[in-house]
């Protein structure tokens, strides 16, 4: 076969299923946006009244969050990223590599059906701010009760489905612009309702120091006593909760389809930025916004959501952050959803699938009890997928170290892989065997899980000829390899190379947009630490709703116009 007949054959294939070429590689700061976004959501407000819910203590929360979120972007690093780049493949695709098509297109729906509802969780929860803001009924069934609530949602939903469609860059584009505005209005909630709950329990505005922030934490928000009146959970549920939060993506391995654009396996570490401020600051902030809200409104934190929450906290930057919080990650799971729907009808464009798929999140968003049982649904999801994420670790990483041969079950032509499915099921057996029996922290099951799935993975793929030589088969796919390498340098070389934006008017956008991030942050901290009494206070805060408002409209209007700037110029 000569080299034109061969490029004809990946010209006749969906980029999604070919490695990520060189020239379409990013660096670190796109991951450290990407991640920021995707994990300072919508859900952060209502994750952290979660933890006010279960009766966590202070300390808990600030040890246990920490360690807990660490230990996440370790396996983000060490797992989930070398692989990615080894391969440049998706877990999808990849998957299909190993597995054999029947595997592959049951793991994908299943795929589809998680994310395709996280999407819509997230939409919801955007909707509830919108609903807030136009005066419409909370929607407490798990149907909607109000025509103009799912006219919301329909038109929430539509974004986001024209932003994912768009693929990869888009994604990335849209979360790069929004991470910075949501790592200042975040902290800057937390600043303002802080007085709000010093009052409340110290009777003053302003804590005088750790200790009086650990009071109002032990009074206030974290009182190590639940919804129920009874003792809370303690530091090990924390890290546990903190770590299985993200199973999914990173001891599952979803989050190959992201970090496959990775130019080193290292920027798995930026994932901190999501994981240290978005699962650490932010449900922590979440938690003291949550917490100060209810003072106000004189309920119980569970009562309130997030447009709730967001307005007392920033006034109409409210309404924005949950809004931009739900779309980010929305727009970022349904863009995995398209990703695990194309695998499976190899025939259709990711543009398709995406807009198809979206449509159905869109429907299903309508219908509040998916936002409301999100936690329920991300913890079960993880477990669902971790036995694969360990049957593909297994296959990669542990193989080639053992003596048995990588991708085996394609050299044998096998339409699918009996040690795998296999594997899975049992794995899925000890996991939910292992909840049921109730024999450890159910945020630890994916660890004895994943553990167990290698175990039996190698045990039976060692009998079904892992252990043999395919010396015609790796040759071949040696070959495959390089052939696509040549094919994608000549692709690479047809396209225009884009040039960095040195104008001085983009120097001014750029200044004007952080100056609006800076001034944000600066009405938050006087709102804590220029209020004199309960007066000042009040007036403060409504100086920083006002003025912090038009400060979020001028940092996305220079932003944009930034981004799109440092677009146009090609060379």
């Amino acid at each position: 076969m000569n080299e034109t007949t061969n490029f004809q054959q990946f010209e006749k294939m969906h980029e999604e299923q070919l490695p990520v070429p060189k020239h379409k590689l990013h660096d670190w700061t796109h991951f450290a946006g990407l991640y920021a976004a995707e994990h300072v959501a919508a859900t952060e407000f209502v994750i952290g009244a979660t933890f006010v819910a279960l009766g966590a203590k202070t300390m808990d929360i600030i040890w246990g969050l920490l360690i807990g979120n660490i230990l996440a972007v370790l396996s983000w690093t060490l797992i989930t990223s070398p692989i990615a780049v080894d391969t440049r493949l998706s877990l999808y695709t990849y998957l299909n590599k190993i597995a054999g098509n029947s595997m592959s297109k049951l793991y994908n729906w299943a795929n589809v059906l998680i994310f395709t509802v996280i999407s819509a969780a997230m939409v919801t929860v955007s909707a509830t701010a919108v609903r807030f803001a136009f005066d419409i009924p909370a929607q407490l069934s798990w149907y909607p009760t109000n025509v103009w609530f799912v006219v919301i949602v329909l038109l929430v939903g539509a974004f986001v489905v024209s932003v994912a469609i768009y693929g990869f860059n888009a994604v990335s584009e849209f979360s790069s612009i929004c991470a910075p505005w949501l790592f200042v209005m975040f902290a800057s909630g937390a600043l303002v309702l802080m007085p709000a709950l010093s009052l409340d329990v110290l009777g003053k505005t302003l804590p005088s120091g750790w200790a009086d922030f650990l009071s109002i934490g032990n009074q206030s928000i974290w009182t190590g006593v639940n919804s129920n009146g009874e003792p809370g959970i303690g530091l090990v549920e924390v890290i546990g909760f903190g770590w299985a939060a993200n199973t999914i993506t990173h001891f599952g391995l979803i989050d190959m389809a992201l970090l496959r654009f990775a130019k080193k396996k290292s920027y798995g570490l930026a994932t901190s930025t999501g994981m240290l401020f978005g699962h650490y600051i932010a449900w922590i902030s979440a938690g003291i916004m949550g917490a100060g809200t209810a003072v106000i409104l004189g309920k119980a934190i569970v009562e309130l959501d997030p447009g709730d929450v967001a307005f007392y906290a920033l006034g109409w930057s409210g309404f924005v952050i949950v809004i931009v919080a739900g779309w980010t990650t929305a727009i970022t799971n349904l863009y995995r959803a398209g990703l695990a729907a194309q695998a499976i009808f190899s025939n259709v464009s990711l543009r398709k699938t995406t807009t198809a798929v979206g449509s159905v999140m869109v429907v299903v968003a309508c219908f509040p009890f998916v936002f409301s049982q999100i936690l329920p649904l991300l913890t079960y999801a993880g477990l669902l997928v971790v036995p694969v994420g360990a049957i593909v670790f297994a296959e990669h990483q542990i193989f080639p170290k053992i003596g048995y041969t990588r991708y085996w079950s394609k050299y044998q032509n096998y339409t699918h892989s009996t040690p795998a499915v296999a594997s899975w099921g049992l794995g899925l057996v000890f996991g939910f065997g292992l909840n049921i029996l109730d024999v450890m922290s159910f945020y630890y099951l994916f660890i004895p899980t994943w553990f167990f799935t290698i175990f039996v993975y190698i045990l039976l793929a060692g009998k079904y000829g892992a252990q043999e030589q395919y010396p015609e088969g790796e040759a071949k796919e040696l070959t495959q390899n390089e052939n696509i390498e040549r094919f994608q340098q000549q692709m690479a070389d047809a396209e225009p190379v884009f040039a960095k934006d040195t104008s001085a008017f983009s120097k001014v956008l750029k200044i004007i947009a952080y100056t609006a991030l800076a001034v944000t942050l600066f009405l938050a901290g006087n709102v804590l630490f220029g209020s004199a009494d309960e007066l000042a206070y009040i007036a403060n805060r409504e100086t920083f709703y006002t003025l912090g408002f038009v400060c979020t409209v001028l940092y996305f209007v220079t932003a944009y116009w930034l981004m799109k700037r440092g677009k146009s110029a090609t060379v």
